[in-house]
């Protein structure tokens, strides 16, 4: 059952502009041969990070928005986890919220 995810991951701050983008294509490209047709990638761009992650204070912002197989998903996050020009990511599951106001959400 395919399910809404956003992915958050942020580049080394030392990469160029068009190695940041050979990475992204790489992702869009894990995700598109485990059959996710949508993606939405969006360039945050490079932003101070709240604390020092290994030896880096900065870091580029990538965010996507996608619905995909929990199997294509993993894969993503496999190869992520082993990149050395990814130095954090995280991805969460985007639940969807009831259009009834009057019921309870259960959280």
């Amino acid at each position: 059952m395919k399910r809404a995810y956003e992915t958050m991951y942020i580049l080394r701050p030392d990469m160029g502009e068009e190695m940041a983008d050979q990475v992204i294509t790489k992702y869009q490209g894990i995700l598109k041969d485990n059959g996710v047709e949508s993606i939405d990638t969006q360039h945050r761009g490079k932003r101070r990070l709240a604390y020092e992650i290994q030896n880096h204070k900065e870091g580029i912002y990538i965010q996507m928005n996608y619905e995909a197989e929990p199997a294509a998903v993993a894969a993503m996050e496999r190869d992520m986890r082993f990149s050395e020009d990814i130095i954090r990511f995280l991805t969460m599951r985007q639940d969807e919220l009831q259009s009834d106001p009057s019921t309870p959400v259960s959280l």
